[in-house]
């Protein structure tokens, strides 16, 4: 198979371009069927659409077939946590939001509308979903900040019959997963055996500690602002205290440099910056995933001095990791399936399912696919939907 790579030179946008392209939004509604007669239109609306409303009164299940619900995904935010720009609110927010929107359709040929709500409260948007819950069938929550998000996804999940997941957290953590399995068998590694430091305790770096721990890796760090996490450390909310008590088996305290020492694997979802020299303390064939954006915690030309495998969020270096490669096939194999939930066996089956589609041209240069590789929602799909009937 050709490897389908990204052209790594730097794509230079200019203003017009950008602007003159999101005009008026980037989605709009389709037609199944068209409406070009007195007969078609009286089949699709008034009289004919009320037999089918009859129906679904009777048996509220048919609304799954004669409705476009349950293929139609809701891409929720509070504009609290947009991108790298922050709390910008919700009008601000929803140009992104649209753009989700127009990636389930392109790549997975799902159905979506963005909603965004002008409130922070979290019984708000809870409720919210709960009174919209008939309009659609699943819910990928999006850039909602931390430690709020956690309780959200939690609450949204109880409290709803259909998949809920937040793209910040799991879409990140699949794909990180994902790009791990590639770099240990590039390397002849065994990955539980590796040894992981997490920079960043927000949804990223909790939700990419915990799908690592359920693949069975157990030696794994996590640092926020004040350095390592440790389960005698004061100042830590319940996440990060939930989590302190999972990770740092070795009982590791102080920051970076103490962390990277001898480590394994350094994986960067936060904005900070390390330097070089501490890098080059980490164990022979380190792996190096920076993935904050637009400028990675390490330089990748830098990472590469001390490190066998460098990865970033960008699309102008090798080993992209972007979550796109992940939420469009999570939700139609969930949808697919008729899941209620996203279980964690399905998310690290979505990312065993995205390292299987590079295949034999797995190299130190391309441990995940393509972001635009036309087999990797379907392969994720697929893998989703086995993991959830399993």
């Amino acid at each position: 198979m050709e490897n389908l790579t990204d052209n790594r030179a730097p794509i230079v946008l200019h203003d017009d371009e950008i602007f003159a392209a999101h005009v008026g939004g980037k989605l709009s509604v389709a037609l199944n069927a068209p409406l070009d007669s007195q007969r078609a239109l009286s089949v699709a609306y008034t009289p004919g659409v009320a037999q089918v409303s009859r129906a679904i009164a009777t048996d509220h299940t048919l609304a799954a077939r004669y409705t476009w619900a349950n293929r139609m995904v809701a891409v929720v935010s509070d504009g609290s946590a947009v991108l790298g720009l922050g709390d910008i609110g919700p009008a601000a927010a929803l140009p992104v939001m649209e753009g989700k929107s127009a990636l389930f359709k392109q790549f997975a040929d799902l159905d979506s509308i963005p909603i965004v709500l002008d409130t922070k409260d979290p019984d708000e948007i809870v409720e919210t979903l709960v009174r919209l819950r008939p309009s659609f069938g699943a819910v990928n929550l999006e850039d909602i900040s931390a430690p709020r998000c956690f309780e959200i996804e939690r609450r949204v999940i109880d409290a709803l019959d259909c998949p809920v997941m937040h793209d910040d957290q799991h879409g990140t953590a699949i794909v990180v997963l994902a790009a791990l399995i590639g770099a240990a068998q590039v390397l002849d590694r065994d990955i539980t055996g590796l040894r992981v430091v997490v920079s960043g305790a927000g949804a990223a770096g909790v939700a990419c500690a915990k799908i690592l721990l359920a693949r069975g890796i157990r030696d794994i760090t996590l640092l926020d602002s004040q350095g390592i996490l440790h389960k005698d450390r004061g100042n830590l909310n319940a996440y990060k205290a939930e989590i302190a008590e999972e990770t740092n088996p070795n009982g590791l305290s102080g920051g970076m440099a103490e962390a990277l020492n001898g480590a394994d694997v350094f994986l960067g979802l936060s904005a900070g910056v390390v330097p070089p020299e501490i890098v080059a303390t980490m164990a022979p064939d380190a792996i190096v995933f920076a993935l904050s954006n637009p400028d990675p915690e390490i330089h990748p030309d830098d990472a590469k001095q001390y490190a066998a495998v460098v990865a970033t969020g960008r699309s102008d270096f090798p080993n992209q990791i972007n979550n796109v490669l992940a939420f469009p096939g999570v939700f139609r194999g969930a949808l697919d399936a008729g899941a209620r939930r996203i279980t964690e066996q399905m998310k690290v089956a979505a990312a065993e399912a995205i390292f299987a589609v590079v295949g034999d041209d797995l190299a130190p240069d391309y441990i995940v696919p393509s972001v635009l590789d036309p087999r990797v929602a379907p392969a994720v799909a697929q893998a989703v939907a086995a993991a959830s009937q399993a």
